[in-house]
């Protein structure tokens, strides 16, 4: 596009290899895994003037990771909305670095959800229910999945969407993994059963978690973490590997209201806005890294993101073509996604992780020729309050 800008890119990536690792601390996840992005860039940290961080791991945030880094950054955002927040950062990094507020943004995430026991989905509600936004729900127990479970019977009542169809997400995003070694690690290091590449009857006969969302619909608990390095174009021109450009960022936040539709994410009015920025259209995606907490939240943003019409997901996931090697629908998750390669709480670092590998043509399920990818991320509870960030990148 003539008219495209590209004012902003990802210059080094790095992501924790382990899902169980019980020698480091997130806060320590997070500063190597900095300072090996920086190293994939060919970078220092004297040239680190934008920190963005979600407020992860032990003393994060604005005061304590610079202070633990002993860096001095020009710019600090400490956005937090779930597992979208690196989306909506990204977002801003691009932004600033296109008002000339900063020129090397670093972004990173440290979990240890696996090694802590953190029972993400099925714990339950969190704190007294003493506040306007809880005292109407947690008093009654409703769990994180099933917010979800909701937005999935739901969404089957509405538009006749199966399980079966569901189960082709999870089908997919398996046959990524098992190409992915780090992957296949998490699952033994994490004691799945049978890890190797699964059918939709396997997904439909695991044990029911939160009707209808079966085991194999829903993501792993795992540690891990990884961080990012965005630049301005005259140092990602500079830089070690060839740049991702950041091309079109949008943000929504989306809750409960008497007339609202839990089938409807935030994606839909945060990727119009990503997508017109950049100026393509979802047709012409390679790669889409999509938020898989659960297969109805893929489902759902496949709808709102614009890859085909809302209630007719179901046929268009249909048939295994969300495979890199089918064609038929657009290609998804290939590093195993959250379903099976790793969920530390907070997955949308890992959406714009395996977004630059495939544009750099370095991901274990390649996609030939992949120009341009969207990265999706979905913090909060799908049906319930939950924020939307869309991102799409393009190949230098």
């Amino acid at each position: 596009m003539a008219n495209q800008a590209r004012n902003a890119a990802i210059v080094g990536i790095y992501e924790w290899p382990k899902r169980l690792d019980m020698d480091v601390s997130a806060i320590q996840i997070k500063a190597r895994s900095i300072a090996l992005a920086l190293e994939d860039a060919g970078l220092s940290w004297q040239d680190v003037d934008g920190v963005y961080d979600a407020n992860d791991g032990e003393g994060g945030g604005g005061l304590g990771l610079s202070a633990y880094l002993g860096i001095h950054p020009t710019v600090i955002d400490t956005t937090q909305v779930g597992g979208s927040s690196y989306e909506f950062q990204a977002a801003h990094a691009m932004r600033d670095i296109a008002a000339g507020k900063c020129r090397v943004a670093v972004l990173s995430y440290g979990s240890k959800s696996a090694s802590q026991r953190v029972p993400i989905g099925t714990g339950g509600p969190r704190g007294a229910g003493g506040t306007w936004q809880e005292n109407m729900e947690n008093p009654y127990g409703t769990t994180l999945i099933a917010n979800y479970a909701m937005a999935a019977r739901r969404h089957m009542h509405e538009y006749g969407t199966t399980s079966e169809q569901l189960a082709e997400i999870s089908v997919a995003t398996r046959h990524h993994a098992m190409r992915n070694p780090q992957a296949v690690q998490a699952m033994k290091d994490l004691q799945f059963q049978n890890i190797r590449d699964i059918t939709v009857q396997e997904v439909m006969e695991s044990r029911m978690v939160a009707d209808p969302l079966h085991l194999l619909e829903c993501c792993m608990v795992s540690d891990g973490g990884g961080a990012i390095v965005i630049a301005s174009a005259d140092v990602a021109r500079g830089a070690k590997q060839k740049p991702v450009w950041l091309i079109g960022g949008g943000e929504a936040i989306k809750y409960r209201t008497n007339d609202g539709d839990i089938t409807t994410s935030a994606a839909a009015q945060s990727a119009p806005i990503a997508f017109g920025e950049a100026q393509v259209k979802p047709a012409e995606i390679d790669i889409a890294m999509i938020y898989d907490s659960f297969t109805i939240t893929v489902a759902v943003m496949l709808e709102d993101l614009g890859f085909c019409k809302k209630g007719e997901v179901g046929g268009y996931i249909s048939g295994g073509g969300l495979r890199y090697d089918r064609k038929g629908a657009v290609t998804l998750n290939t590093d195993g996604g959250g379903l099976s390669s790793n969920h530390p709480g907070m997955r949308g670092m890992f959406l714009l992780l395996e977004s630059v590998r495939q544009l750099r043509g370095q991901s274990t399920s390649q996609v030939p020729g992949a120009k341009l990818a969207v990265a999706h991320g979905n913090g909060g509870l799908l049906g319930g309050t939950h924020a939307g960030g869309t991102i799409i990148l393009a190949a230098d």
